[in-house]
């Protein structure tokens, strides 16, 4: 499903990166992803229930925001984040 932002709110949704840059519907490969794709760093943000989740814990790169809309399940662990308190280091 395609996801379905007011054009308005869609102008003046960022990248929660350093740059701030602009967002685009889908990814470069799926207009039709439940993602919002930075145009400078290509981070993926997942849209749920016509809400994008922007937060860089939840951002997932556009290859693996790919694999995962087919599925309708990426997350940022299934990207390599360690899960919710897992404090366990090298």
């Amino acid at each position: 499903m395609a996801v379905q932002l007011d054009p308005q709110l869609l102008e003046i949704l960022a990248c929660p990166c350093p740059e701030h840059a602009p967002l685009q519907v889908g990814t470069p490969e799926d207009a039709m992803a439940d993602f919002l794709t930075c145009t400078s760093c290509g981070r993926a943000f997942p849209v749920r229930d016509g809400i994008p989740v922007l937060l860089l814990d939840e951002a997932v790169d556009a290859a693996a925001a790919r694999q995962g809309a087919g599925d309708g399940a990426v997350s940022a662990r299934s990207a390599g984040s360690p899960a919710d308190g897992d404090s366990t280091a090298g």
